[in-house]
């Protein structure tokens, strides 16, 4: 089970993008993500008649490392860190290391 997880609210807390805020689009390997409007590049596209690709200076998200990131906590308005633990019918939570919430996912 991943910490942070696709559709997880995430605080950026190292690198060009620090203090944005975002959702995780999607994990790219075991230690890379996409967050919404994190990370954007400017990427010179060439046109692709096949597909109906126009060409240009399209904005492009890439993947961010998950160490740079944490889980935004409501309660707290701020970046947390995550723990597991086990409920009383076995299944497997996240909680915030700070209030001991549960994560809501």
């Amino acid at each position: 089970m991943q910490k942070i997880r696709r559709g997880d609210e995430v605080v950026v807390i190292a690198g060009r993008d620090k203090g944005k805020r975002g959702v995780v689009l999607n994990r790219v390997g075991p230690n890379h993500l996409l967050v919404e409007g994190v990370n954007v590049v400017k990427k010179h596209q060439r046109p692709n008649p096949l597909k109906g690709e126009p060409g240009g200076v399209v904005d492009k998200t890439m993947p961010i490392d998950q160490s740079n990131v944490m889980l935004y906590n409501p309660a707290t308005g701020k970046g947390d860190r995550v723990g597991f633990r086990f409920l009383q019918d076995g299944t497997k939570v996240r909680y915030f290391k700070s209030n001991g919430e549960q994560v809501k996912a």
